[in-house]
């Protein structure tokens, strides 16, 4: 399956609101939003997103055999210089064939800042690897609040460096 980054269209955002409130994904990202069915707070985060200069957010899109364009999820990067961080998310019913670790590399082909950070909750051995797939090394280890998950938990910090 061929994937490819455009720019975050209005047609798009239902199909994150829907991946983001899914209870199995929301578990494993575990750091969410307090509350991801709040549609007010999702759509003014995401007004914001595509309104700031410094974030480069982008749609992730699959072509299946049939040429069909699908929505399959979402990635970015923010932050300050020498702070930069990714972030992305693949709806659940897309994983397990490398579309992550493929639309992170086209992101990281996009946006040539370094050094760039990734968090995952240290139990997300599957995002942990898409993030060392494309380079990313353990820097170290934090303890956060997982609204998703209602307690605190391990946090692994992964870097990219130049």
């Amino acid at each position: 399956m061929r994937i490819l980054l455009r720019e975050v269209r209005d047609s798009d955002l239902p199909v994150f609101f829907q991946q983001m409130n899914d209870a199995a994904a929301l578990d494993m990202a575990a750091f969410t939003s307090e509350d991801p069915a709040d549609r007010e707070h999702f759509a003014t985060h995401w007004r914001r997103v595509r309104e700031d200069p410094q974030v480069v957010a982008r749609t992730v899109v699959a072509h299946g055999a049939d040429g069909e364009e699908v929505v399959v999820g979402n990635a970015a990067v923010f932050g300050p210089a020498g702070e930069r961080e990714i972030t992305y998310w693949i709806g659940r019913e897309h994983w397990g064939l490398g579309l992550a670790t493929r639309a992170l590399r086209a992101l990281l082909d996009l946006v040539a800042d370094r050094p760039l950070y990734g968090r995952a909750a240290a139990d997300n051995s599957a995002s942990i690897r898409v993030m060392e797939k494309c380079g990313f090394v353990l820097s170290h280890r934090e303890r956060g609040y997982a609204n998703a998950r209602g307690v605190e938990i391990e946090e692994v910090v992964l870097e990219l460096g130049s």
